[in-house]
């Protein structure tokens, strides 16, 4: 009988030489990426690392991207400033204040603080950091008698004396604003808490402008009555804290 003829099995290969140039495309477009991104970013921190990242899953943490640092030690300097600057203005778009508005406010908040402890004014007059800017309370019976907008005669040199602290360099804006409690006031006068807040303001404002260094431009005055209290107004101790007189010392533009 014939012999039958044993079948050859010839296992296909599949061509996998397009790995190499396909494997070259990608490490080419990494490397794009990474120059885009460097070219685009200032953050210096963060290129170091998406750097570190890409050396750790391509080349196991070690490879040219494994520098200290990827700008040159001539620009690091303005980079940081830079970096600087746009943190100081994402705080404040984000409705506070920058690191920079905080540190010279900060400073203008000690020597209004040295000056209250000097003269024994504690109780009388406060300071708060806040997110508008530094605020200075001063009590109504500090400046006013009941139901008055006229700064008393022997109040008037504090208030001189108070205008000597908003002499500032660079200046800033600044906003007076008078405050009242909730109970009803009509006189021939004042037909209500709203006209009385804005005259104490207005007038408290004239005083300061007296001061020749000071000038008229660089500030404003609101009248808020009884709508913006800051205890309640069904103790008298409450009342007391809501009649007020604030100066709020506004952020340098510069820093914006």
């Amino acid at each position: 009988m014939p012999k039958r003829k044993k079948k050859q099995h010839h296992e296909d290969h599949v061509d996998e030489s397009w790995l190499i140039p396909y494997a070259d495309l990608l490490t080419l477009l990494l490397a794009l990426f990474i120059v885009l991104f460097a070219m685009s970013s200032v953050d210096a921190a963060k290129f170091q690392l998406i750097s570190k990242a890409f050396n750790d899953v391509f080349t196991g943490g070690t490879g040219v991207l494994d520098y200290p640092s990827p700008v040159p030690e001539g620009q690091k300097e303005n980079l940081d400033r830079k970096n600087d600057a746009d943190n100081n203005n994402q705080q404040k778009d984000k409705g506070g204040l920058g690191k920079e508005d905080q540190k010279e406010l900060s400073q203008i908040q000690q020597k209004v603080n040295a000056y209250i402890q000097e003269k024994n004014l504690t109780g009388r007059l406060a300071t708060k950091l806040t997110d508008e800017g530094l605020l200075v309370t001063i009590s109504d019976k500090v400046l006013f008698n009941s139901g008055t907008a006229d700064i008393r005669p022997e109040d008037q040199k504090l208030a001189s004396e108070i205008s000597g602290l908003l002499v500032m360099n660079p200046p800033r804006s600044v906003v007076i604003s008078g405050h009242t409690d909730n109970m009803p006031i009509s006189t021939s006068q004042f037909d209500s808490n709203w006209d009385l807040s804005v005259m104490r303001a207005v007038n408290f404002m004239k005083i300061l402008l007296e001061n020749p260094k000071l000038k008229p431009q660089w500030f404003s005055a609101k009248g808020y009555g009884e709508f913006k209290p800051v205890a309640s107004n069904s103790t008298e101790e409450g009342r007391a804290k809501n009649r007020r007189v604030e100066i709020l010392i506004m952020p340098n533009e510069n820093n914006q």
